[in-house]
């Protein structure tokens, strides 16, 4: 609770309430905005739509509540949902935009909270990998209806495991509580309500509404108490690694495309994203495969387009033009980027660039 009390107020939201993981969280937000005390409401066979470049947890929760993920492409300055397309994929059915902040990257949320408001629609922010991040001064997570992150151990903070759902709306608060702990009334503020109107069953087991093991441990918040305090400047020290970058690695623009930070954000700069250009003299795997040989870890783009992944063939989603996201996905890649990560460090991997350049 302390921890819920001390995210809240980092992120200036009125209500944090924390979860086993950020996949989690997403399953939370989402399941509460199922819920019927809700006057407005997802309801199976609704759309929402979401950035097909991500990771699977922020889709598969959309497909757990019945509702249909519709896939709109990115914009590959930021990698982030292409906020142009999302009006073009609005429909009768849509009732929620989950926009992603990929690799601590923010979106253009102001724009995107304008379009859901023009619509009446529900805007969950997906912040996992982008605790500590701003998008105008404000930070990631406190501009939608719902938001979540993860405090998993390679994230920008962590709690070894565990992720946290934001709301400014006190009804949403308590049904994030209710349903985090199999939709009992232990940790809501009017369960004195609940024990008059059913003072036959036990307070303690009294269940009113759906819900799920999503209880976090105390371990957890003692480790989020102490995460916090530090979270500025492990971003910090991320933005001077990762800007360091960006600017020694322009010079390569013609065979590889780096991603800079926007204007009037903060970006978290959870990884380093790469995405070699079609024309290069090189492939993406001889570049990763040159990295690895010095020590420098890649990964895909999470994800990369969900839409091109295996299981995509087993539910049921729409999608618009992909263009972009296709060629992320299959051209792209990314390294690590932490606050451990020095001047030595981070002078080196400009060296491996220049190294492998040197070639063609």
């Amino acid at each position: 609770k302390k921890f819920e009390k001390m995210f809240a107020n980092y992120s200036n939201v009125k209500h944090s309430t924390l979860v086993t993981s950020g996949s989690t969280a997403n399953s939370l937000a989402l399941a509460a905005l199922t819920d019927h005390s809700l006057k407005r409401r997802i309801n199976p066979g609704d759309e929402i739509i979401a950035p097909a470049l991500t990771f699977a947890t922020s889709v598969y929760p959309i497909l757990d509540i019945g509702a249909v993920p519709v896939l709109v492409d990115i914009d590959l300055e930021t990698l982030n949902i292409d906020e142009k397309q999302i009006e073009k994929a609005i429909t009768k059915k849509t009732k929620a935009i989950m926009p992603v902040h990929l690799l601590g990257n923010p979106c253009k949320i102001d724009v995107i909270k304008k379009i859901a408001k023009k619509h009446n629609l529900f805007l969950i922010e997906d912040g996992a990998d982008s605790s500590g991040a701003e998008y105008h001064g404000k930070k990631i997570g406190s501009w939608g209806d719902l938001s979540t992150y993860s405090f998993f151990f390679t994230h920008i903070m962590s709690t070894i495991e565990g992720g946290m759902v934001n709301t400014n709306n006190p009804h949403l608060a308590e049904l994030l509580k209710s349903k985090r702990s199999f939709g009992w009334i232990r940790d809501l503020k009017n369960k004195k309500k609940y024990e008059k109107m059913y003072s036959n069953i036990d307070p303690r087991f009294l269940f009113i509404s759906r819900g799920f093991n999503f209880k976090p441990t105390e371990i957890q918040g003692a480790f989020g108490i102490h995460q916090i305090k530090k979270l500025d400047s492990f971003v910090e020290a991320r933005r001077k690694n990762a800007n360091f970058w960006t600017k020694e690695l322009k010079k390569y623009n013609e065979s590889f495309l780096t991603i800079a930070e926007q204007p009037n954000t903060k970006s978290a700069w959870y990884g380093f994203p790469i995405i070699v250009q079609k024309k290069a003299s090189f492939s993406k795997s001889d570049l990763i495969n040159f990295l690895n040989s010095k020590g420098v870890q890649t990964r895909p783009i999470l994800s990369g387009n969900i839409a091109q992944q295996p299981v995509a063939k087993t539910f049921k989603f729409k999608k618009m033009k992909l263009t972009n996201s296709e060629f992320v996905n299959d051209y792209s890649f990314w390294i690590g980027n932490h606050h451990g990560i020095g001047k030595i460090e981070r002078e080196a991997i400009v060296d491996y660039f220049d190294e492998f350049m040197s070639k063609y």
